[in-house]
């Protein structure tokens, strides 16, 4: 089963929920808009990931909680965490 846009948003929010140690209910959704990626990582590679180079349409993903900002990428088959304290995390895949 792939992603939609607002599964891939509810999956975000419970994965930064687990990582933050927060109930869920503390996150919000900030902006969810759909965007173009560089390559089929979604411009978020972990360690030496090599992905193919051609531009990727998902969902870009911003959620708060007390003030800060997190970012996930999506499209149809994965979810990423962009840039979560200076590393990038594959989700689900």
């Amino acid at each position: 089963m792939g992603f939609t846009k607002d599964t891939a948003a509810g999956a975000a929010k419970r994965d930064l929920a687990n990582r933050l140690g927060l109930d869920e209910n503390k996150i919000r959704e900030v902006a969810i808009s759909e965007d173009e990626f560089p390559d089929m990582s979604l411009g978020a590679p972990v360690g030496g990931e090599m992905s193919a180079q051609m531009i990727s349409s998902g969902w870009r993903i911003k959620l708060g909680v007390d003030g800060r900002d997190y970012e996930y990428r999506a499209d149809r088959n994965q979810l990423r965490l962009h840039n979560f304290k200076g590393k990038n995390y594959v989700i689900k895949q």
